[in-house]
């Protein structure tokens, strides 16, 4: 009697080997950025998402210098190829396979991140396993997939925990309740002031180097007033909004503002979530860990919604 569901087992364990050796992970490149690319070895062409990563140092799988090494945008791209939906995710410039892009921190601006996510759209609406291409942009972005969109509209976009306020009001709220001392904070919120009026600070706390060094603040000064909502109200593509209920970074009023922005967009909140993607408790400390480890997995909730929506979304007419 015990034979059949052996030999069940036996099958099941046989057809998963099968189709994780579908499963195929490559290195591509393209005008100096690096990525990694994942298609899940169906016979048809694919639906593919374009993952474009929030702010700082942030490479291919979602980690940073600055103490995030939580993989979500690599665990987000296995559950997709599980589904049949292929994905591009890359280093942005300045860090890993695509560092040789930034000589200069001072010269960056927003616009060359916008110019990257649209280099790499380019690229993978032109691949022949590619039906058609999806953009996924986590926190920062979200706004720059917006942009994206703009002028290449997508089959559907997702913007997971992605502001929905100016990234000056987003810095504000971030500062106001972040735990620090208060002449501290004080400095921070008088160097933000300064430059939503475009002015320099020529020299802040070292503590606040991580956000305000002067070598940053042509960077800032570029993102500083756009308004993510005012540009999402102006897209008509099919659009997922994910929300977490314990993020640190974007508050449910850069969710209600998305949402205002775009009524008809599908909208979920997702209430144990933090911005890495990850489910968490209400304690801060735990939540912050999330950041530092890579085995705890993805949100079920969020990689169930995001593949939800893909799959249900249909490719655009004159698509493959």
């Amino acid at each position: 009697m015990r034979l059949i569901p052996l030999l069940l087992a036996a099958l099941l364990v046989l057809s998963n080997a099968a189709a994780a050796r579908d499963i195929l992970e490559k290195d591509v490149a393209t005008s100096g950025l690096a990525g990694s690319f994942v298609t899940p070895g169906s016979r048809n062409p694919a639906k593919a998402v374009l993952m474009i990563a929030g702010s700082g140092p942030t490479d291919r799988n979602g980690n940073s210098k600055l103490g995030v090494d939580a993989d979500y945008l690599k665990m987000l791209a296995g559950h997709l190829a599980t589904a049949d939906i292929a994905s591009l995710r890359y280093d942005k410039r300045g860090v890993g396979g695509s560092k040789a892009l930034v000589t200069s921190e001072a010269a960056l601006r927003f616009s060359d991140f916008v110019g990257d996510a649209a280099t790499w759209n380019s690229w993978l609406t032109k691949q022949s396993d590619v039906a058609c291409v999806f953009l996924v942009g986590h926190s920062e972005g979200g706004l720059i997939a917006t942009r994206v969109a703009e002028n290449a509209p997508p089959a559907g976009l997702v913007l997971v925990m992605s502001p929905g306020r100016t990234f000056g009001a987003v810095l504000e709220t971030q500062l106001s309740t972040a735990p620090m001392e208060e002449p501290l904070r004080t400095e921070a919120l008088s160097v933000l002031k300064s430059l939503e009026s475009g002015q320099h600070v020529a020299k802040v706390d070292p503590k606040l180097d991580n956000i305000f060094r002067p070598s940053v603040q042509p960077y800032l000064l570029s993102i500083l007033d756009i308004d993510p909502a005012q540009e999402l109200a102006t897209l008509t593509a099919p659009t997922l909004l994910v929300s977490g209920g314990h993020d640190l970074q974007v508050s449910a009023a850069d969710f209600a503002a998305l949402k205002k922005a775009r009524p008809d967009a599908e909208a979920i909140l997702i209430p144990g979530m933090n911005h890495v993607m990850k489910d968490v408790g209400e304690d801060r400390k735990v939540n912050l860990a999330a950041y530092r480890d890579p085995t705890l997995p993805l949100s079920p909730e969020l990689a169930a919604s995001v593949t939800k929506f893909i799959t249900a979304t249909p490719c655009p007419a004159g698509k493959r």
